[in-house]
Parts: C-alpha cells; sequence; structure tokens
C-alpha cells in the first residue's frame, strides 16, 4: 500500500511493520561467572561498607532510642491523666463530706435526730433543778512537790549524787 495516497474507505489502513530494523541485532557479550574467591576488594571498599554498615546500624540505634522514650513519654502522661481523674474524684467526694458534716452539725437537724431516733424532748421549767453553790474558791495550790524520777544507770546515780553534795 502507498502512504502517500488518499484513502477512501473509512477502516484505517494497515501499516507494514519495517523488517529491516529488526534484522539487525545487537550482540550481547557473554560474561563468565567469576567465583567470589577470584574477585578483590579493595581495602577502600571494605573500609565504605564498614562505614555505611556502622553508619545504618547507628541510625536503627537512634530510631530504635527515640521510640522508646516516646513510648516511655506515653505511659508517663497516660499515668498522670489517670492520677489528675483521681484526684479531681478525691476532692469532689472531699467537698461533698464537708457538706454532710456541715449540714450534720446544724442545730435543727441534731434537734430533729434527737427527737425522731432518741425519742427526747426539750426541758420544761418543771424539770429545771437550780443549785446554788458557795462563792468560794475551789482551786487549791499545789502543796506537795512532783519529783519525777528517771531511770538511771548506777553510774549516773552517782554521778549525781557527788554533784549534789
Amino acid at each position: 500500500m502507498a502512504r502517500s495516497g488518499y484513502q477512501y474507505t473509512t477502516s484505517p489502513r494497515k501499516l507494514e511493520p519495517d523488517y529491516k530494523k529488526t534484522k539487525q541485532k545487537k550482540r550481547l557479550k557473554v560474561v563468565e561467572d567469576v567465583p567470589r574467591q577470584k574477585v578483590q576488594v579493595s581495602k577502600e571498599q571494605r573500609k565504605r561498607q564498614f562505614k555505611i554498615t556502622v553508619f545504618v546500624i547507628a541510625i536503627f540505634g537512634i530510631l530504635l532510642t527515640i521510640s522508646y522514650r516516646n513510648s516511655q513519654i506515653d505511659e508517663k502522661f497516660s499515668e498522670m491523666k489517670n492520677l489528675q481523674q483521681e484526684l479531681a474524684s478525691l476532692q469532689k467526694e472531699n467537698e461533698q463530706t464537708k457538706v454532710s458534716i456541715e449540714n450534720g452539725l446544724n442545730l435543727n437537724n441534731i434537734e430533729k435526730l434527737a427527737k425522731e431516733k432518741l425519742g427526747m424532748q426539750k426541758l420544761t421549767n418543771k424539770q429545771t433543778i437550780y443549785v446554788s453553790l458557795p462563792k468560794k474558791d475551789y482551786v487549791e495550790s499545789a502543796s506537795e512537790q512532783v519529783v519525777i524520777e528517771d531511770n538511771k544507770n548506777w553510774f549516773e546515780k552517782l554521778v549525781d549524787k557527788l554533784l549534789n553534795k
């Protein structure tokens, strides 16, 4: 088929492959496998490989340390949150206890409990008895001397007797 002509059909034309290009194959060189024993690695290459290995191990160690440290921080943070929650609950309980104590100290509540549970009643004027006391002072001064004896060993007693004479 000619390439430069106008095509009157609606179907596309078929391309013919170029056999000229495929005929020219490049020949690959076959390399013989050299056993490992014969391959010689220079000292520079060994040093370079050692440095790379040490660098990779160091990077791994650093990353491992960072991740361990982050896990420790997370544990401490969660422990702190738990302690804060416990503190908040204890403070709330403490406030509730204070309120209940204040309600218990109210005289009206005490009187109500005494009447209901213990069956007590208020005193009347008939139940009141007055006692007259003389105006004498009942506080007496100490006439006796209080001596405190310490448990001392025999040497301390001897020293005290010698010093007191």
